[in-house]
């Protein structure tokens, strides 16, 4: 009977060291676990406005010109977006000859007030917070007539604005152009 005890003893003791180590194991994998954690950055959008100075949409088919003539076409920018945001834009010329450079055959009276050129870019100088509009970047184009002779008759010019935001919240700057995240060209 001593002996048959004895093994009872031994089998539950190897009952209880085996419950209890599996509960240590169990224990141990149940804190090892995955976190994952969401973030979603704001989106930023804006919209390029052309207009006339009769308050319509600058024709996308283009007007018809002739040396000498200064054409109506008002540029700005729309904050379309929840978040404020530094703003450049980026002139870019181009015509079907290469006789010419196309940058020589348009003049534009740039508002040098609020917008800085650097490196090529006119940078708004402030920041476009959501809703707002920013003061026109031009509002004439005049093709000059010097350049543009009747050698150019039939010859398109094509005057493109390109422009890039960055965001201004957590992004404070004393001149616009040394945000951070502006794109490469």
């Amino acid at each position: 009977m001593v002996k048959t005890k004895l093994k009872m003893l031994a089998i539950s003791v190897m009952a209880i060291a085996i419950t209890l180590l599996s509960q240590e194991s169990l224990a141990y994998y149940s804190t090892i676990g995955r976190a994952t954690n969401v973030v979603t950055s704001g989106n930023i959008s804006f919209e390029i406005h052309e207009r006339t100075d009769q308050g319509t949409e600058f024709p996308e088919e283009g007007v018809y010109i002739m040396p000498g003539d200064i054409v109506s076409k008002q540029v700005s920018i729309e904050n379309i977006c929840e978040h404020p945001f530094y703003i450049r834009v980026k002139i870019l010329y181009d015509i079907d000859s290469k006789e010419l450079p196309s940058e020589e055959c348009f003049a534009l009276n740039i508002n040098r007030n609020d917008w800085i050129e650097h490196d090529g870019w006119f940078y708004y100088n402030g920041i476009v917070n959501p809703g707002e509009t920013t003061p026109l970047i031009f509002s004439e184009v005049e093709i000059i007539g010097e350049k543009v002779d009747n050698a150019y008759l039939g010859k398109t010019l094509t005057l493109t604005v390109k422009a890039h935001a960055v965001q201004s919240e957590h992004n404070p700057v004393e001149n616009p152009w040394e945000a951070s995240g502006w794109p490469e060209e």
